[in-house]
């Protein structure tokens, strides 16, 4: 097999109930199917407000329907699901932003619990704080797959080139990154951060926002994105709900490392 794979980002709002998010995202890895997708690519909070007085009641264990909906909705297509993300409860009751991701059997292959949490204070602009409510988690994600490793993170996590790192080290070619970005940050920083992400460690990056909602508390900046490893925006979207689709040919990832040997010439400053 080649090589080359097809992604799906499904940029949609949130609905007004959890269940009629649920059947929406359903309907676009139907659709992304359709379509010849290998990766269908949730948003962050996909199926809850994103909203901190919201988590807790939105918040589900691992096993819980969504978490099962969606492995039914990769083994049904035959395609990856990223699964956004979801507020996680734990069995000790805490909570965390959680993506979770299954392969075209609908075997989960991997968890990420978001690791930077979106505490903010920019003013005239947001204010969000995360912590008061979510724990953070404390890995890094890489996932098998036919194409190679894959790297998973959310939001926030983006900002953080050492995560970054760490996932590339373990072999990731390319990163799904959930997010909502605002409409303070996200003209400023989106599509700037994840071209960086792609040249700082020569990999795709793959941003999935929500659709832009006037009417919600948090309005996302939605612009999801697909960067290749020189840092050129294959595909973005706009603000409206949408499918992106876009193709990544992974041999560029190692074409770009040899020609511009950025891993291999890579200093330890810690050990200076």
């Amino acid at each position: 097999m080649g090589m080359t794979c097809r992604i799906c980002v499904i940029q949609m709002k949130t609905r007004r109930t959890k269940e009629a998010s649920l059947r929406a995202a359903l309907e676009g890895i139907r659709r992304g199917a359709e379509k010849g997708a290998d990766f269908a690519v949730l948003p962050e909070m996909f199926a809850c407000p994103y909203d901190t007085g919201a988590f807790p009641g939105y918040a589900e264990e691992a096993g819980g329907e969504t978490v099962r909906r969606l492995s039914e909705a990769a083994a049904r297509h035959g395609l990856y699901v990223v699964g956004g993300s979801i507020p996680e409860r734990d069995g000790e009751g805490k909570l965390y932003n959680t993506s979770f991701v299954f392969g075209r059997d609908g075997k989960l292959l991997a968890r990420h619990r978001k690791v930077h949490l979106f505490d903010v204070e920019i003013p005239g602009g947001i204010r969000f704080r995360e912590s008061d409510v979510l724990s953070p988690g404390e890995a890094a994600t890489v996932f098998p797959t036919e194409f190679g490793n894959m790297g998973l993170c959310l939001c926030f996590d983006l900002r953080f080139p050492e995560l970054f790192r760490a996932m590339t080290d373990r072999g990731a070619r390319m990163v799904f990154c959930p997010a909502a970005f605002n409409r303070t940050t996200g003209p400023r920083h989106w599509e700037l951060l994840f071209r960086a992400r792609a040249v700082d460690h020569q990999i795709f990056t793959v941003g999935a926002a929500p659709a832009a909602d006037l009417s919600a508390s948090y309005v996302s900046y939605g612009h999801s994105i697909v960067v290749s490893p020189w840092g050129e925006v294959t595909a973005q979207a706009g603000e409206e709900e949408t499918l992106l689709m876009a193709e990544a040919d992974l041999d560029q990832v190692s074409a770009v490392r040899a020609q511009i040997p950025l891993l291999k010439s890579r200093k330890d400053f810690y050990s200076f």
